[in-house]
């Protein structure tokens, strides 16, 4: 287990610790999961930063297979949940059920209760229900019958989503959207990946092994809080959000909310690469991951098919990290 650090900074001792669990993990999510180990990366990333993941692909390119094989290595207790349209929001969250025993109703918890949420293919449910998962996300905390009920720490959502043009799907809202730190898009596995993946098919994977415990990520979590970020970086990361505010074809830019997200991601890719110090690659590396679901095209560009991906490119392009002078 990590040491919690009690004066600033962290020690060496602890940021060794952190790169051999990251590494351990990456390296059992590669027994079930074939692909790039940037894509475990993220979901680290997410975890450390308290952060939650949306995960877009086409069917069959194993995004569910990826969220189980990371959900396992965490040692935590994971749900699944399968949205379909007929869920309900009482699925997710819970109810108040009559025990016939007592004559008095008790709380039968929905699967949200738990440290590891998968909700597959979340946008086959409609907006009510996936907006039972917002005050999950952003406090929490669910409530149910107006009584609060905290939720277990650490507490993670995974979800998973069909492209929106896929033939019974709901859009999410941009509320739901913004509650995710980092939005990653899976496409097709790379020709090596797909060849040992078919060569593999009809043996089964190693089972993947828990590498931490509930009690470790809180400690990475606390560790991600003590990385610095210099005043320069701060500034670097205000110069992209107000690039995509001013930008011609964005109706919407990134908020207030975005800037911290990146700042946050940034500290959490910091320390699972081993380091107490922010850099400039962190927050280049992350802003499309983490800004270009937060920004709404003007009605012009999305009919060109420009997206929020384009513009960050540009915004890192164009805004320059200023070093501090001497």
């Amino acid at each position: 287990m990590i040491a919690m650090v009690a004066q600033p900074g962290i020690q060496s001792h602890d940021l060794a610790r952190v790169g051999e669990i990251c590494k351990s993990i990456v390296d059992e999510v590669g027994k079930a999961f074939i692909g790039p180990p940037a894509i475990t990366e993220a979901l680290l990333t997410a975890l450390v930063a308290r952060g939650h993941v949306l995960i877009e692909g086409n069917p069959g390119v194993a995004k569910t297979t990826l969220v189980k094989a990371f959900s396992h290595t965490l040692g935590c207790n994971f749900r699944r949940v399968q949205f379909t349209p007929d869920l309900l929001p009482s699925d997710i969250t819970g109810t108040y059920i009559l025990d016939m025993r007592t004559n008095t109703f008790v709380l039968r918890e929905g699967p949200v209760f738990c440290n590891v949420l998968l909700g597959d293919e979340i946008n086959r449910a409609p907006a009510k229900t996936q907006s039972a998962l917002l005050e999950a996300m952003q406090e929490h905390q669910v409530t149910i019958e107006g009584e609060t009920k905290t939720l277990a720490e650490p507490f993670i959502v995974l979800a998973t989503q069909n492209p929106i043009e896929q033939e019974g799907t709901y859009p999410l809202p941009e509320a739901q959207v913004d509650r995710f730190l980092i939005k990653l898009r899976m496409g097709y596995p790379e020709a090596a990946d797909e060849k040992r993946m078919l060569a593999t098919y009809d043996r089964p994977p190693p089972p993947v092994r828990a590498v931490v415990g509930p009690a470790d990520v809180l400690a990475m979590q606390a560790l991600a809080q003590d990385v610095y970020v210099a005043e320069e970086l701060v500034e670097y990361i205000l110069g992209l959000v107000q690039f995509t505010r001013k930008h011609p074809r964005v109706y919407l830019g990134a908020s207030p909310r975005a800037a911290l997200a990146l700042m946050h991601a940034s500290k959490g890719l910091a320390l699972i690469r081993g380091r107490d110090y922010v850099l400039p690659d962190d927050i280049r590396s992350l802003a499309p991951l983490v800004l270009a679901h937060r920004i709404l095209m003007t009605p012009d560009a999305e009919l060109e098919g420009v997206s929020g991906s384009a513009v960050i490119v540009e915004a890192a392009d164009k805004v320059a990290f200023r070093t501090p002078r001497r």
